[in-house]
């Protein structure tokens, strides 16, 4: 275990170094210059170029990226050219708002899709389990921005039970406020996700119920709930780990869209505006971090479904 562990984690650096060098490329590859934009239209091309040169804009790609990965290895991501405030310090200020959305969401996803996915398998052949399975089938296509229209629609504007848009500006000094802000956008990302969890597991649990071992223990006097539920859903769980990471990202990408849709202060909303704003160093920091968030998601799950799953351990 301890040797499969070491071989995942030299993986997960060798990913983040790559990821690195991309980000770094595709950034310098994006239209626009910084430093037009942070000079402004009355700057002449003699305040352009020392701009750029100020900014390091001039030095060879090589010497900027050694610069700014070997500041990220120091735990430093990088200042912003627009507001001048470190880039680790405002992602912490901001993950206030997405880490609780996506942790949120990630239980509506649950909620709805190991409960109701394992009884949609069970019932398979009558009138709930096929409504199940369609409806998860139709939510599971609703594009995320809609669904988040249609649930304001419905709980804020003509039930008036939760806010449109926003988060409180005292953040979560006021829990309740800042609970009830992030109820519809992780409603409207946990239900959309939790439609495919529910899909994927039905399929699963399918599945396992027509292994052997499943039909034997039905077989010896257990019923075909107590034969799956004792016997089959154990194995159900190694696939849903593995899916579950999956989804995890899928959350954290739903959630840069529907941080726009309800005017969230996360990191996705920041993300959106600095691009837009040609934000160099904390565009590059934000980047990284989401993409070292979703490694290190995956190198838990592998490591979770290897301690869960004998077979892998005796394999090897």
């Amino acid at each position: 275990m301890t040797r499969y562990a070491l071989t995942r984690l030299g993986l997960l650096v060798l990913g983040l170094a790559v990821s690195s060098v991309l980000i770094f490329l595709s950034l310098r590859v994006l239209p626009g210059d910084v430093a037009l934009l942070l000079g402004g239209t009355q700057a002449t091309p003699e305040q352009i170029a020392a701009l750029r040169d100020k900014l390091g804009l001039t030095l060879p790609l090589w010497q900027q990226y050694g610069d700014w990965i070997g500041g990220v290895l120091r735990g430093d991501l990088g200042t912003s050219l627009i507001t001048g405030v470190s880039v680790g310090s405002e992602l912490a200020d901001k993950a206030q708002v997405t880490v609780p959305l996506a942790a949120m969401s990630l239980t509506v996803a649950l909620v709805v899709g190991l409960p109701f996915g394992v009884l949609s398998a069970l019932r398979r052949g009558r009138a709930d389990g096929t409504a199940l399975s369609v409806g998860a089938q139709a939510l599971a296509a609703v594009p995320v921005v809609w669904a988040g229209m249609m649930l304001v629609v419905v709980f804020a504007v003509w039930l008036g039970w939760l806010p449109p848009q926003g988060f409180p500006r005292s953040g979560w000094h006021d829990p309740a406020a800042a609970f009830r802000a992030l109820v519809l956008p992780a409603v409207t990302i946990g239900v959309v996700e939790g439609a495919m969890l529910l899909r994927f597991v039905r399929s699963a649990t399918l599945q396992a119920m027509g292994q052997d071992y499943v039909r034997t223990a039905a077989a010896k006097g257990l019923t075909r709930t107590r034969a799956l539920l004792s016997h089959g859903l154990p194995n159900v769980g190694l696939s849903v780990v593995t899916v579950l990471g999956l989804q995890i990202a899928g959350i954290i990408v739903g959630a840069v869209v529907i941080e726009q849709l309800f005017t969230l202060p996360g990191i996705g909303r920041m993300l959106v505006a600095d691009v837009a704003a040609r934000d160099l160093p904390k565009i590059q920091g934000e980047l990284l971090a989401l993409t070292g968030f979703v490694l290190v998601v995956g190198f838990l799950v592998d490591l979770v479904h290897r301690l869960l799953d004998p077979r892998q351990r005796e394999a090897s």
